[in-house]
């Protein structure tokens, strides 16, 4: 009998590899994960190649509750790729001559350029969300910006780029879990501020910010992605599979790399000169 010959794997059929069946009961084996990730970051990779080849322009938003998984999802994706391509945007607290303008202003000059990926790491949505609930701004404020979001992204869209939203959801006992691990931890004492202190005391108070955030702002060119963090690992790998999924890319056509050879020495002596090598402790 003749052997069927295997067929070769899509670049479809490679990301849906990617795809976790485990069950969701339990945490995932970090081995499992590096796995599945290696995949990922190759796929990236060929994002980057084909958005810089293309000139496309992508904005990723992501948005969630503390301790969610935002800065550990965002530090998956840009692991492996050029820090000129993805560009990750996390905005301090406004100056006061930041707070004297159109609020969506300061957002403005960080959207992505032609062949740039820009991730903000919160993003306007402040304003729907913290802003909202730790009363920075007015409950008019709130509104009114929950109102023109919808223009202002329209725009965004119709400008050219591609806008994608996740929000990051997660459960209290699971946040309670993540938050007390950063108390003693000294490597994470600045993941907890004063603030975060006082969101956490609001849960219900932010559960009715997210729930307009969505009756406003979930719109057919511009939706949100809601990723259940219910695992680090896990929430990781299905946002960066989502998110491959949503950008139509191909291989970038490349002319194979070979190394050519080193020049001569030629008169070139090594000096005798003192340097200061640091401590070699490892």
């Amino acid at each position: 009998m003749k052997k069927k010959k295997k067929k070769s794997k899509s670049k479809k059929e490679a990301i849906e590899i990617s795809r976790i069946n485990i069950a969701e009961t339990g945490k995932m084996k970090g081995k499992d994960y590096d796995k599945e990730l290696a995949k990922l970051h190759v796929e990236l990779v060929k994002l980057q190649e084909w958005v810089k080849y293309k000139g496309l322009k992508v904005c990723v938003i992501f948005e969630g509750r503390d301790g969610a998984g935002k800065g550990g999802t965002i530090k998956a994706i840009t692991e492996r790729v050029s820090p000129r391509v993805f560009r990750v945007i996390a905005l301090t607290a406004p100056t006061e001559r930041e707070k004297s303008q159109m609020y969506i202003q300061r957002y403005l000059p960080f959207l992505p350029a032609a062949g740039e990926i820009v991730i903000f790491d919160r993003s306007w949505y402040n304003r729907a969300g913290v802003e909202r609930v730790m009363e920075f701004c007015t409950e008019e404020a709130a509104k009114k910006f929950l109102k023109a979001v919808p223009l202002v992204e329209k725009t965004i869209v119709d400008s050219g780029i591609i806008l994608i939203k996740y929000w990051m959801e997660v459960s209290q006992d699971e946040q309670t879990t993540r938050l007390e691990s950063r108390i003693d931890d000294e490597r994470k004492i600045w993941k907890l501020s004063p603030m975060d202190l006082k969101s956490y005391s609001r849960w219900y108070d932010y559960s009715r910010a997210r729930d307009d955030m969505f009756k406003s702002t979930d719109t057919d060119f511009a939706p949100w992605y809601v990723a259940r963090s219910y695992d680090k690992k896990r929430v990781m790998l299905n946002v960066i599979t989502h998110l491959l999924s949503l950008v139509h890319y191909k291989d970038v056509p490349r002319e194979k790399i070979k190394l050519p050879k080193r020049q001569e020495e030629g008169n070139y002596v090594e000096p005798d000169y003192p340097y200061k090598y640091i401590s070699e402790v490892f």
